[in-house]
């Protein structure tokens, strides 16, 4: 039976990867909303998780590599999400928007 090494090349979960990496930096650059914002970080990480697995199947996929560190990016990006969503709450909460132009506007 063919691995998954075997089966589709590198490139295609590369090109796949730039492809969700660009539409995050987009979303990114491109939005006022910080939700939205979030969001395509969250795409930006899952990218990278994407390129972890890939590289690591195709490098040695019996040492669980390439997993191992897409776990830590995952548990990295729940971190994030939790206080993220945290701030962007509070600051809703004062300003009833949840633009990031707003937010500029909270300093002393």
């Amino acid at each position: 039976m063919e691995t998954a090494a075997e089966q589709i090349p590198l490139q295609d979960f590369l090109i796949v990867s730039a492809l969700l990496f660009s539409i995050g930096v987009y979303g990114v650059l491109a939005r006022r909303n910080a939700i939205l914002i979030l969001m395509s970080v969250e795409l930006m990480l899952n990218a990278v998780a994407l390129n972890f697995v890939a590289f690591g199947v195709y490098t040695d996929s019996a040492l669980f590599r390439g997993v191992i560190f897409a776990i830590f990016v995952i548990t990295v990006a729940a971190a994030e999400v939790g206080l993220a969503l945290g701030i962007i709450i509070r600051v809703f909460r004062n300003r009833e928007t949840a633009n990031v132009d707003e937010v500029s506007q909270l300093r002393w």
